[in-house]
């Protein structure tokens, strides 16, 4: 069976006669009828009543009909789509863990480009789905972190995935908190200041491991711990509660304000498994 086979008992069924049909698919008659022989041959049914006054179609010609549109519908559909002169759209796509740099930076390579002729995604999400969708092709590139603490585990995933890790830059630990917290006049912060308030962690899901974490130093002992999944709510926890995470220091306020802002940590903060290579 063939896409020309469809096409033909399509365009048969709509005129009602093989000439009719033959002249408007630029193909002869016998050519015609003989492409629907070998397709009743091939099915081992009779699709067409074959008379003086024309062609029609048997009970179970209009069966097959019904199958032979939606089949060739969605062929059509392909072509123009991916067709020459189709609508289809390059595709880039970015998985991230929740980095505001990040976002400035797709920003800033969609604003070089005509947002008309490419589909741009960008999805901050889980350490194992910025991998799985890298490694699936629902998107180019993803962007994470490694560091002393995850580095071996980080980098058996990466190969197993099929995937290579490129070092972006190196940093060290910050803590992260908003402006009117009542460390945020500090120069530097150490944990023992940082006892009475909520650590703030981006859940990993229920098969995840402290290697997932998007913070450094997720297996110290918290005695407060809030877990959130999305990077407003994380913010709102900071204002709320007075709450603080660990993280790059790397902050885009072009995008999310001046509200909040990155405070050096001091003393355990700055030993080897603080010291971030994002990539």
């Amino acid at each position: 069976m063939t896409l020309n086979q469809l096409s033909y008992i399509i365009t048969i069924a709509e005129t009602g006669s093989l000439n009719k049909a033959a002249e408007q698919l630029y193909v002869s008659q016998p050519s015609l009828s003989s492409a629907v022989r070998e397709l009743e041959k091939e099915l081992g049914i009779t699709l067409l009543y074959r008379s003086g006054r024309g062609v029609t179609l048997t009970n179970d010609g209009a069966e097959f009909l019904l199958y032979a549109k939606e089949i060739y519908r969605q062929y059509e559909n392909l072509t123009k789509r991916y067709g020459k002169g189709g609508s289809y759209k390059k595709k880039f796509g970015v998985s991230t863990q929740h980095y505001s740099f990040a976002v400035k930076a797709f920003v800033d390579m969609a604003q070089e480009y005509d947002m008309s002729k490419y589909e741009f995604a960008i999805k901050e999400t889980r350490t194992q789905e910025v991998i799985h969708d890298v490694s699936t092709l629902k998107s180019e590139i993803g962007i994470l972190y490694l560091n002393d603490f995850n580095r071996k585990a980080m980098e058996k995933m990466l190969s197993a995935a099929h995937l290579e890790f490129h070092p972006l830059v190196n940093c060290r630990a910050y803590v992260y908190l908003w402006r009117g917290h009542p460390l945020a006049r500090e120069t530097t912060i150490c944990f023992e200041q940082l006892a009475p308030y909520p650590c703030l962690a981006f859940d990993q899901g229920d098969n995840s491991s402290f290697y997932d974490a998007e913070e450094i130093l997720s297996t110290r002992d918290y005695s407060q711990v809030i877990r959130a999944n999305d990077r407003a709510t994380m913010l709102n926890l900071m204002v709320g509660l007075n709450g603080y995470t660990l993280c790059s220091g790397i902050i885009c306020e072009e995008l999310i304000g001046s509200d909040d802002l990155a405070v050096p940590g001091e003393g355990e903060e700055q030993s080897a498994e603080c010291a971030m290579e994002l990539g």
